[in-house]
């Protein structure tokens, strides 16, 4: 788990704008559970999914994909309704999601693979998991909280987490023509030094995010949140997750909590810390080692 992880931090340049993947890999869109889903993959060996998170979309990974490559086979699809993946009405809940990916797995004709998520991420990768725990070798999770798991009903209280109840036509018509304003809140607020993410990575998401339905799209993953949190908690009900799962806290935003979060799920964890960095870990120190 620790050398996986190890990889991702050396493979990500520091301070670096958002990279194009190597030209080994191949989009495409994918046809699964009645959507699309824009989807990169590349490289032969085990297979490894990386699941991104708001603020992001799958270019998030392309510095990892870029190393990672040499032995391994990554699948690096955009989330429901962001990026440059299909944009439906309904289907935002995390365990609906999960079949999202599910269903890339098997059009790929992948059995099993390591799964590798942040934020938002690693509510679709938990629902993944415990609902496909055959498929889920092992799971790095990285500085976020689950939904109805642990100490989420005080986590939704945070000043900071606004966000999650913020959204309706009103909204997004304050929104409308000033993403970059949001999202700039976002890496700001979140981040340990905000200088870390720079001006062409905020320019390069703020476009993505900027296109028709995106920003909707977007309020709907934290609208999903409470049946998100029944899910989830039906789900740990049924029994925890038994594969190695690695929880990768940032040490100036979750921290050791994301360890005891995950150990509500999880029978097999071990915690580790990124240190200096706040929830942007791969642009804000990408080359540090986490500690444990």
């Amino acid at each position: 788990m620790y050398r996986l992880f190890a990889l991702l931090l050396a493979a990500a340049p520091t301070f670096a704008a958002v990279q194009p993947f190597p030209p080994a890999f191949r989009t495409q869109m994918v046809d699964t559970n009645g959507t699309k889903l824009y989807v990169r993959a590349g490289g032969t060996g085990p297979a490894v999914v990386m699941l991104h998170g708001f603020g992001d979309t799958g270019d998030m990974w392309a510095p990892i994909a870029a190393k990672l490559v040499k032995d391994h086979t990554l699948i690096v699809p955009d989330l429901r309704g962001m990026g440059l993946s299909a944009h439906p009405d309904t289907g935002y809940t995390k365990k609906n999601q999960a079949v999202d990916v599910a269903g890339v797995l098997d059009h790929l004709k992948i059995d099993k693979a390591d799964l590798v998520t942040h934020d938002i991420g690693n509510m679709v990768g938990y629902a993944l998991a415990a609902q496909y725990p055959d498929r889920v070798t092992r799971w790095v999770v990285i500085d976020a909280p689950l939904p109805g798991i642990g100490d989420w009903d005080n986590i939704i209280r945070s000043p900071l987490l606004w966000h999650f109840n913020f959204r309706g036509p009103d909204m997004e018509r304050l929104v409308a023509g000033r993403e970059r304003i949001y999202l700039d809140r976002f890496w700001n607020e979140l981040s340990a030094n905000p200088k870390a993410i720079d001006e062409a990575t905020r320019q390069h998401y703020a476009a993505l995010y900027a296109r028709p339905h995106a920003m909707h799209d977007a309020f709907e993953q934290f609208g999903a949140f409470t049946q998100d949190a029944a899910d989830n908690r039906a789900l740990v009900a049924s029994g925890k997750l038994a594969m190695p799962v690695l929880a990768v806290g940032a040490e100036k935003s979750f921290g050791t909590a994301q360890a005891d979060d995950i150990r509500f799920v999880a029978t097999n964890v071990t915690g580790a810390i990124v240190p200096g960095s706040g929830h942007w870990v791969m642009e804000e120190n990408p080359t540090r080692r986490a500690s444990s």
